[in-house]
């Protein structure tokens, strides 16, 4: 599978709003970030999980003993751009820590059990990161 095609193909289709083959439109994020060694922006399609006006994105890389560069770029500039319901906007991307992360964490994985599975295929701590609008 090439994941930059389906990445490509993903965002083409959610921003034409039309249906996105073989996910749930209504639960996508298109998230934009700054490259942490260009600086371009790069646009990754995500699940999140709604928390009141918060979207919490799981960096999980389906248990890759790597974080995804989505990740590794926000750790060096927060500052995102967030696409969700036809709209478009900046937003500031936190990684959560402590108890905190570990509350969000045990809720994520019993709600969503496949990343209970993708955390037992890595040795890292899978990060879970909240985006709000700035």
């Amino acid at each position: 599978m090439d994941v930059r095609e389906t990445n490509r193909r993903v965002i083409e289709q959610f921003r034409a709003g039309r249906p996105v083959e073989g996910m749930h439109r209504d639960r996508l994020v298109l998230l934009t970030t700054a490259g942490r060694q260009t600086g371009r922006p790069h646009t990754t399609p995500m699940m999140f999980h709604r928390d009141d006006d918060v979207l919490l994105v799981v960096a999980s890389n389906i248990g890759a003993p790597q974080h995804p560069d989505w990740y590794l770029n926000l750790v060096v500039d927060p500052a995102v751009d967030i696409e969700i319901d036809g709209e478009r906007y900046p937003g500031a991307a936190e990684a959560l820590e402590g108890d905190r992360r570990e509350e969000t964490w045990a809720m994520l994985t019993d709600t969503y059990p496949f990343f209970a599975d993708h955390e037992t295929r890595t040795e890292r701590t899978i990060p879970v990161v909240a985006l709000r609008r700035s």
